[in-house]
Formats: C-alpha cells, sequence, structure tokens
C-alpha cells in the first residue's frame, strides 16, 4: 500500500470519532431537530432589527432636558470618573455637554418617554420593553457588533442566529432557519459576512443573506438552458456520487454540503414566492409606508421579515446602517429615523394583527451608545457625539417580553448606570447587577425566552466547551412576562 493511500484510509477511519471530540456535539439534547428547548418557550422565532452605527440613546430613548442649562460647558470628571474614551476625541482639550435638541415626551399607558423623532414607535409604547441601561465592553464598532452578534469581540465564533437554528432547527424544510435582510444604498460602518456566520457549527446553520432585486439569492437562479427537470437529475447524480464519498470518508462536512443543495433547490420556488409582494393587500404599505414598495429598503425588508417569520423561518436578521453620528447629529439622526421609524412600528402591528406578535421576539437597537459630550466643535445646533458604551437603549416587543415597560436608569447625564436611589453603578459581566444588562445578560434573556438555557447550549470545539454567552450571562426576569 502507498504512503499516501494509507494515511487517506487512516485519516477516513478516525474522522468520525474525531468530529465528535472537536466541534459538533450538543450539550443536555439541544439538537437541530426542534428537540433542543429546556423548558416551554414563550416565543418561536426572533426577528432583530440591528441598528448598525449605535444610535444616540440620549435623542431617542432617554431624556435628560435638565442638560439644557448645560450646552456647552464641560463634562464634570466625577461623572466620567476616568472612563476610557475613543482615540476619536481622547486628544480634546475640552468634552463639552451636548444637550439633545429634541423633544420628548410620554406615551400610553406606561407613560414611556420616547423622542419626537420616533412618533411612530411612540403608538406602540405599550407594547414595547424600553430598556436604558445596556452595557457592553466593546468602545469600537467592530468588536462591539461582532460581541452583539456572537457572543465574543473576537470574530469566528457561530452568531447568535446559528446558535437558535442549531438548537432549534426550522419550521419550514423548504426554507434556510436563519435569513439576514441589509438595507441597501446605507453608508457607514461596515457589515461582513461573518456577523451571520456558523462558526464551527455546521455550515447549515449560517445566515443565508437576501438582497434587493430580481435575484434574492446568489446563484439561486438556473442558467439559461438548465431546466428544473435538468437540475433534479444533475442532483441526484451528484447525491450518488457523494453518498458514496461520505461512506468512504465519514465526512460530515459531506452530508451537510448535500443538505445545502437540496434546500438551494427548494428555495429556487419557495423564495421568490415570498419576496414577491405584489400579493400584499394595499392596507399593508399603508402600515409600512410607500419604501415597503421600493425592494431593499428597511421598510421592504420589515415586510419582508414578516412574511419569512410567518412562513416558518426561524431568526430574521435586518441591519439597517449609518447611526454613527460623529458629527451633524441633529440632521443625521433625524434622518435615520425617518427611514426606520414607521416601518419598525409597522412590523409589530402587522404581526399583532396577524396573530403573530404572540411567539414572535423582535429586538431593536444597536452595538453601543453615544456620548453626552461633543466629539468636535459645538454649537448650539450642530454637533457629534462619540461611542459610549457605558450606557445605552435597546426595545424589546413580543413573545414572553413585559410589554409597557421601561427598565433601568442613568444618571442625569446619560453618562451612567445608576440604581433606583441615584446611586453610580459599576457593572461587570461577571456579576449580575440588577438594574444593569451585560451583552451576555441580553443574549441570555433571548434564549430563555425561546426556551433554551444559555448555559447548557454549548458546543465542544478544540478541547473546550463553547456558548453564545461565554462564561457570563444572567437571564433578566424583571423584562419577562
Amino acid at each position: 500500500m502507498k504512503r499516501r493511500t494509507f494515511l487517506q484510509s487512516v485519516l477516513a477511519s478516525g474522522v468520525a470519532s474525531a468530529a465528535k471530540g472537536m466541534g459538533t456535539t450538543v450539550r443536555a439534547s439541544a439538537a437541530t431537530d426542534g428537540a433542543g428547548t429546556h423548558w416551554p418557550a414563550k416565543c418561536k422565532r426572533v426577528i432583530y432589527l440591528f441598528q448598525s452605527g449605535a444610535p444616540s440613546q440620549i435623542d431617542l430613548f432617554d431624556p435628560k432636558p435638565g442638560l439644557r442649562a448645560l450646552h456647552g460647558k464641560e463634562l464634570p470628571a466625577n461623572v466620567r470618573a476616568g472612563q476610557r474614551l475613543t482615540g476619536m476625541s481622547a486628544n480634546q482639550a475640552s468634552l463639552p455637554i451636548a444637550a439633545s435638541p429634541f423633544e420628548f415626551s410620554q406615551h400610553g399607558e406606561s407613560g414611556a418617554w420616547i423622542s419626537e423623532l420616533l412618533p411612530s414607535t411612540a403608538k406602540i409604547a405599550d407594547r414595547l420593553c424600553i430598556v436604558r441601561s445596556m452595557f457592553t465592553e466593546a468602545i469600537n464598532h467592530d468588536p462591539a457588533i461582532t460581541f452583539f452578534q456572537t457572543g465574543s469581540a473576537i470574530a469566528g465564533r457561530p452568531s447568535f442566529g446559528s446558535w437558535i437554528s442549531h438548537a432549534l432547527g426550522t419550521d419550514n424544510p423548504d426554507l434556510p432557519s436563519f435569513l439576514v435582510l441589509v438595507s441597501a444604498g446605507q453608508g457607514g460602518q461596515p457589515l461582513y459576512a461573518r456577523l451571520w456566520g456558523s462558526g464551527f457549527l455546521d455550515a447549515r446553520h449560517q445566515g443565508v443573506q437576501l438582497r434587493a432585486g430580481a435575484s434574492p439569492v446568489l446563484y439561486l437562479v438556473n442558467p439559461p438552458g438548465v431546466s428544473r427537470r435538468t437540475r433534479r437529475a444533475m442532483l441526484d447524480a451528484l447525491s450518488d456520487l457523494e453518498k458514496e464519498q461520505l461512506e468512504r470518508e465519514h465526512d460530515a462536512r459531506i452530508a451537510s454540503r448535500m443538505a445545502q443543495y437540496e434546500l438551494a433547490y427548494r428555495m429556487q420556488e419557495s423564495v421568490p414566492a415570498l419576496t414577491d409582494v405584489t400579493s400584499e393587500p394595499d392596507s399593508t404599505f399603508e402600515l409600512y409606508g410607500e419604501d415597503a414598495h421600493k425592494p431593499g429598503t428597511f421598510a421592504a425588508n420589515c415586510l419582508l421579515a414578516r412574511r419569512f417569520a410567518e412562513a416558518g423561518v426561524r431568526f430574521v436578521q435586518l441591519y439597517h446602517q449609518g447611526w454613527d453620528n460623529h458629527g451633524d447629529l441633529p440632521r443625521a439622526i433625524a434622518a435615520q429615523a425617518k427611514e426606520t421609524d414607521r416601518a419598525s412600528a409597522a412590523l409589530i402591528l402587522d404581526l399583532e394583527r396577524r396573530g403573530l406578535l404572540d411567539d414572535t421576539l423582535v429586538v431593536w437597537g444597536g452595538e453601543f451608545g453615544r456620548t453626552t459630550y461633543s466629539q468636535g466643535k459645538i454649537t448650539k445646533d450642530d454637533f457629534g457625539r462619540d461611542h459610549h458604551p457605558r450606557c445605552f437603549s435597546i426595545w424589546l416587543a413580543g413573545g414572553g417580553v413585559r410589554a409597557g415597560t421601561t427598565y433601568g436608569r442613568t444618571d442625569d447625564y446619560s453618562y451612567n448606570i445608576v440604581d433606583e436611589s441615584g446611586a453610580v453603578l459599576r457593572p461587570t459581566k461577571d456579576v449580575f447587577t440588577k438594574g444593569a444588562v451585560h451583552v451576555h445578560d441580553l443574549q441570555a434573556t433571548l434564549l430563555a425566552l425561546l426556551g433554551i438555557d444559555h448555559e447548557r447550549l454549548s458546543v465542544l470545539h478544540q478541547g473546550r466547551r463553547f456558548r453564545l454567552t461565554d462564561v457570563h450571562g444572567h437571564v433578566v426576569r424583571d423584562l419577562m412576562s
């Protein structure tokens, strides 16, 4: 026997046992066949509206009217308390306070405070759980977004949607369990496919990105001269070959590749039908707004998210860029709010009227917040805000969420998280602090709503167990109904 043949034989025989120790064994029976819940779930699916670039909490959900008398004055040193700054403002001679120029008012029976920039969101205030006390340790965009989406600031881990797909499987075998939609034509911080990648999980759990236009999935349409019947014959022949290879090499990736081929074949019919919104009644477009007619807009993507959720997709991830307002904030954030406010609220109302909101969890938010002080030059009507990881706001709605709630408080400068007495908290990821919500706490809570114990959903990879929340995270029961 030649040395090459001998080594191939040894490797083939060892692949199966090596795979068991290196990466695909799920702890506590969280399998890919829908048997991965650890307790009764409060929701079945997630729609995550990620606002890339970090929306300013102080201009949207965390009003600080007292700062108007301090506009342009120096941020007190005891408020900052030595917290680190980015390289963009660390060398500023002054950190002048920039009061929000926007009015806030209370809405709904809950009395939630919401900015005038979000009139549609204000109308659904009683359906929202607003969290004002999010915090993270990442201070720059790429690690912060990666942290939110994968549980680690270091790239390469499985994304949130991939973990959900891995644990719960799909409700519709003709569609991916994890879909991604990115608003078209938006500038801002770059987004990478690894944000919806499967990392060391099976490749079938990675997010499938849909694009605006006639061909929403790349390479899904048969080329000229190839009929559906011909495609089926090609796949059947390929399947026979790969079954032989699988029996010979025992490589799980071969079976995964075969499954992806078959899914793509089924998607050739299922995806075009769902991305064609011409069957929607006029009332739908009246709800979402005219932008819903334009493929690739945030409004159009919100409508598609509802359609895919209704069809059984487990996790739908939307990304909308452009919230990185280092300068010209009053104009820029108003434009961003106008692009996203109506459609975000419409999605909630649309899910509700279709009986889907009770078991669909919707998340809205970015990767961190913005500073109270101005980055660069400040005038009465023009300023920017730098990155701020110490406190920021998001909102949740739908399945299992405590609606009509505002959770957490910040100080008079929207700079630090405080307790009910107003005392400043210094929360960390390692110890749960009531009133503060770390990124891993949020992830643990969302998993709990899906019926998953974040500590038990783990995968053995390269000699250690990994999970979405790493070795941290606490379920915040106060966010749950």
